[in-house]
């Protein structure tokens, strides 16, 4: 049975510090819904009513569109070992860049990802917990390297460079502010 609160709990903030994956959901009034799953040490929780997490650079850059629209934004944990447990966490989301006056205070808390492109900032309005029976059970083996290596590769540059190409507009054409504009 689901239940609701306002905030989370101790109980809840330990199961979500003890997750490896996560899945963020976002979307504008229209055009495509996203949902995209995270792992690496990318998430912090701020307080019962805040969560941080580091978005490193995707093929894609749609939680960065549809907030700028539309700044509703679903965190969802899911136990896959243990007591079964999905846990969702509602609220309003906005962005911190690279270029922001706030990054560097806000990167601070996290250990340094290569190819980091937004801090997201979520504030809770509702937190709900449900059964989640009907997920199995997966054994964490380790994180992948990949997206790391492949970052750390293409450099500072080479990440701008990609970001032009291919992190500028949603798939709904949504700016999603990566580049500084001028002025």
């Amino acid at each position: 049975m689901a239940q609701q609160f306002s905030e989370l709990s101790d109980r809840l903030i330990d199961f979500i510090n003890k997750q490896h994956l996560f899945f963020v959901a976002t979307a504008t009034a229209e055009g495509h819904v996203n949902v995209s799953p995270k792992g690496l040490d990318s998430l912090r929780i701020l307080n019962s009513r805040c969560i941080s997490w580091l978005n490193v650079t995707g093929s894609g850059n749609e939680t960065a569109a549809h907030i700028k629209e539309n700044a509703r934004m679903t965190l969802m944990f899911c136990a896959f070992e243990g007591k079964p447990l999905i846990l969702r966490v509602y609220g309003k989301a906005r962005a911190v860049h690279p270029y922001d006056a706030e990054w560097k205070a806000k990167f601070a808390m996290f250990d340094p990802l290569p190819g980091a492109r937004q801090i997201f900032i979520l504030d809770i309005d509702l937190v709900q917990t449900s059964c989640g029976m009907a997920v199995p059970y997966f054994d964490f083996v380790g994180d992948r390297e990949q997206l790391n290596n492949w970052a750390e590769r293409k450099g500072k540059e080479g990440i701008q460079e990609y970001w032009r190409e291919n992190n500028q507009f949603s798939l709904d054409g949504i700016a999603t502010d990566i580049i500084k504009k001028n002025g």
